[in-house]
């Protein structure tokens, strides 16, 4: 550790005790399975604790980095020399007024999706295919069957760590665009509210039965992957791309192009983030060669550059 994460870590468990832990390996964390440790690991239950971490990082100026249900994530090798938060059982809640469904960021997409359908409100069950909580499906806009996040948010709760402030956004403030927002780094999604419309509850169970069925039948959930490693280039697919410039099975040490869909990359014990990395450089390079369009990630970095 630094002596910034040094002061950070002193800080941090003055205010909250020894639910702030130190070293903390990322790769059980995350859905690739990969990656080195976190200097500083939290996992704040109220707004108390985020001020807690707002505080450090005023008085130390420690990097912060938020994970979720650890999918759309990779971890460099050397880990992270700074707090990582995920949030915690505080907030994981959901309540219901009418047709509006609001919840806590910690609260599993999916699981969202499934309170919705027993409420007979439809509208979220794009996302019972979405391994992500609440919050990061909110920040990166996540979508899934001709649905996404946002054609049904309607108000947004932040937590600025530079502020140290709560406030509650629009959608139209959030800046919602293709698998992206405009939030910035140091706002926490603590909250938000979806505005959803009545349907049959049998129906939307259908709809989301057929969703599971799909994304067991052609995704690679029984190895590990972090979801959909490039962003659709308008009017193209990325798999399609990937498949068609030979790449579908190209594989860097531990790491390669899943046989099953060739937009997810899955890695095998002994795996590196590098292995990673490489392999990304290495398919956007063969597509680029092949059809002259240059993908883009949806994979955040959490340590290292950005792929």
């Amino acid at each position: 550790m630094t002596a910034t994460t040094d002061a950070a870590l002193a800080i941090l468990r003055d205010a909250c005790g020894d639910r702030v832990r130190a070293d903390v390996p990322m790769a059980p964390l995350t859905t690739f399975r990969i990656g080195g440790p976190a200097a500083i690991f939290f996992e704040p239950d109220s707004t108390e604790d985020l001020r807690a971490v707002a505080e450090a990082v005023a008085r130390t100026g420690v990097a912060v980095a938020i994970v979720g249900k650890g999918s759309n994530v990779l971890v460099a090798d050397e880990g992270f020399d700074g707090v990582v938060l995920r949030l915690g059982r505080g907030f994981r809640w959901s309540a219901r007024a009418g047709d509006t469904v609001t919840a806590g960021a910690a609260m599993p997409l999916p699981a969202l999706a499934g309170v919705a359908q027993q409420h007979g409100l439809a509208g979220l069950g794009f996302g019972v295919a979405i391994p992500a909580s609440l919050g990061g499906a909110v920040r990166m806009n996540a979508g899934a069957h001709d649905g996404q996040m946002a054609d049904v948010v309607s108000t947004v709760d932040i937590f600025e760590l530079g502020s140290d402030r709560t406030r509650t956004l629009g959608a139209d403030e959030v800046g919602f665009a293709y698998r992206s927002t405009a939030l910035p780094s140091g706002a926490v999604v603590v909250a938000a509210a979806l505005h959803l419309r009545p349907g049959d509850p049998a129906e939307i169970r259908a709809s989301m039965d057929a969703a599971r069925t799909w994304r067991r039948d052609t995704q690679p959930l029984a190895e590990p992957n972090c979801g959909s490693v490039f962003t659709n280039p308008p009017g193209e697919h990325a798999a399609a791309l990937i498949d068609a410039a030979g790449l579908k099975g190209a594989a860097i040490g531990g790491a390669s192009v899943s046989t099953k869909h060739a937009n997810f990359i899955v890695t095998a014990s002994g795996a590196t983030a590098a292995d990673v990395r490489a392999l990304i450089d290495l398919v956007r390079a063969g597509v680029s060669r092949a059809s002259g369009i240059d993908l883009q990630t949806e994979v955040r970095t959490i340590g290292g550059p950005d792929v």
